[in-house]
């Protein structure tokens, strides 16, 4: 992660004018007293909507969020948020801030994982780590219903079991915006945003959440430890 300088400077000067200018001072409505201009309310509300903001999905979003970054963050702060940056991704989202010694509400939600959401999520970061920042990662469904289809083995399941489970946990990441359409039926892209939301202390919990749940499928996951051994080397490398 970086300041915002070099090329992404000028982006950051130019979406800014509209503050400069007095735009953030012109009521937009009869009662309105707030002070930031239209278009950086309207990033204000994409990254608490969430799940991100996404310099080549919404460019003027991701200009407002760089020329105003210093009153968003303030706006966020005041939520108990904290914004977060990465110009080289052209990514932006929020995460709930951590607040030493003090019980504030968790203003975003936090979802729970079955064993193979786990597994999928990190089969695909693990795809999206093998790969230079600077690509586009596509994955298609059948390939990564392969690959995971040892846990569903490990668990006793079916094909009909396992593909109703994959199926759910596939359709949960594409609803969480960590999978993206592609011009190509049953080809996704893998968002950039996955190697972000991850810090130190959440890979750990994943990892420690995983290995807990994989422990108790007991001797039968034998090829599901070997393929967890192989994600958890690549954790470890991004760490």
């Amino acid at each position: 992660m970086n300041d915002g300088t070099g090329a992404h400077a000028k982006e950051s000067t130019t979406a800014g004018l509209g503050a400069e200018k007095g735009e953030s001072r012109r009521p937009l409505w009869a009662t309105d007293t707030g002070v930031l201009a239209l278009d950086t309310r309207r990033a204000l509300v994409a990254l608490i909507k969430g799940p991100y903001v996404s310099g080549r999905s919404h460019p003027q979003l991701w200009r407002s969020v760089l020329g105003d970054e210093a009153a968003l963050r303030a706006r966020l702060s005041d939520m108990f948020l904290e914004l977060v940056v990465d110009t080289d991704s052209r990514l932006a989202f929020v995460r709930n801030a951590e607040v030493p010694d003090e019980q504030v509400p968790a203003v975003v939600r936090t979802h729970t994982l079955t064993f193979l959401d786990t597994a999928l999520l990190l089969h695909l970061r693990h795809e999206l780590l093998r790969a230079d920042r600077s690509e586009r990662v596509i994955v298609g469904v059948d390939e990564s219903r392969d690959a995971l289809r040892v846990y569903g083995s490990a668990y006793g399941l079916d094909e009909v079991g396992f593909a109703k489970r994959f199926n759910a946990s596939w359709t949960k990441m594409h609803k969480y915006g960590l999978l993206a359409d592609t011009a190509t039926e049953d080809r996704f892209e893998i968002s950039p945003v996955l190697r972000l939301i991850f810090g130190p202390d959440e890979i750990r919990a994943v990892r420690e959440e995983y290995e807990r749940r994989l422990a108790e499928v007991g001797t039968n996951a034998a090829h599901a430890r070997e393929d967890r051994d192989e994600v958890m080397d690549a954790m470890e490398d991004d760490e």
